[in-house]
């Protein structure tokens, strides 16, 4: 457990906040000192990251939330809000990954990904932004070594986080002479729940899929999370726009 207090009296909104890197990241920020308002679609999940970060002596409060709905997303947002009183930083982790062979991709699997990783947290930054403005607080969007590199059998998942990569650089331009800050991490193969789960179409070629993980297997989502409340403190004031990899070197090659 870190013993820095770099989120003292601040307020941070995590999504995806069940399992994996979301909860990771709630987890860290709460010990960091935040007050955390967690959602996510998995209420069992949320219970249980709400009962790590409390007998760890932090302070959350969870709300079941579908991200792929503007409506909810606005509404969580104005909870945290009347929760906690003001908004310092959104982390936007919630994300799913589908392996298709592309011709064969449901059009309803395509635009579930698409709704999770992308128009979530486009929904979650148009709430939030009028507030962060106000704070001097910031957004990180976790997007995947996939946003930057093309991936086979993931042509949505790719889609996605390349779509989120770009909507994040934009809005960090739109917003460039406001006191607020947009930025990107971008992990590669995770030990998470998502990962672990993956199951593949008849036919794959594992050559294709091995980029991803890398020469150095995947990682953890505390390193994540480590790297999420580093951009999102103050520490990080002068990053903005940014894209950094937390990837065990796969952008290197």
């Amino acid at each position: 457990m870190t013993t820095s207090r770099r989120f003292e009296d601040k307020v941070a909104l995590v999504t995806g906040a069940a399992s994996g890197m979301g909860r990771a990241t709630a987890v860290r920020l709460a010990n960091e000192g935040a007050s955390v308002f967690g959602f996510d679609v998995e209420a069992q999940g949320l219970a249980e990251t709400e009962v790590n970060v409390k007998e760890a002596g932090g302070e959350i409060t969870v709300c079941v939330t579908d991200v792929t709905s503007r409506e909810q997303c606005f509404d969580a947002v104005k909870a945290a809000l009347e929760t906690y009183g003001r908004l310092d930083v959104v982390a936007n982790v919630a994300g799913i990954v589908r392996f298709a062979h592309s011709p064969e991709m449901p059009a309803e699997e395509w635009n579930r990904v698409l709704a999770v990783n992308l128009s979530g947290p486009f929904y979650i930054c148009q709430a939030a932004l009028p507030h962060l403005i106000e704070t001097g607080g910031n957004i990180v969007n976790v997007a995947s070594n996939a946003g930057l590199m093309g991936q086979a059998y993931t042509a949505a998942y790719c889609a996605s986080k390349h779509g989120l990569i770009g909507m994040s650089k934009s809005l960090a331009m739109e917003f460039i002479k406001h006191d607020v800050r947009i930025n990107v991490v971008a992990p590669a193969g995770t030990d998470t729940p998502m990962n672990v789960g993956i199951s593949f179409p008849e036919g794959v070629n594992p050559k294709l899929i091995k980029p991803y993980m890398g020469m150095r297997g995947m990682g953890r989502a505390e390193d994540v999370a480590s790297l999420i409340a580093y951009v999102a403190s103050d520490e990080a004031r002068i990053i903005h726009g940014a894209v950094l990899s937390v990837d065990n070197g796969v952008m290197a090659g």
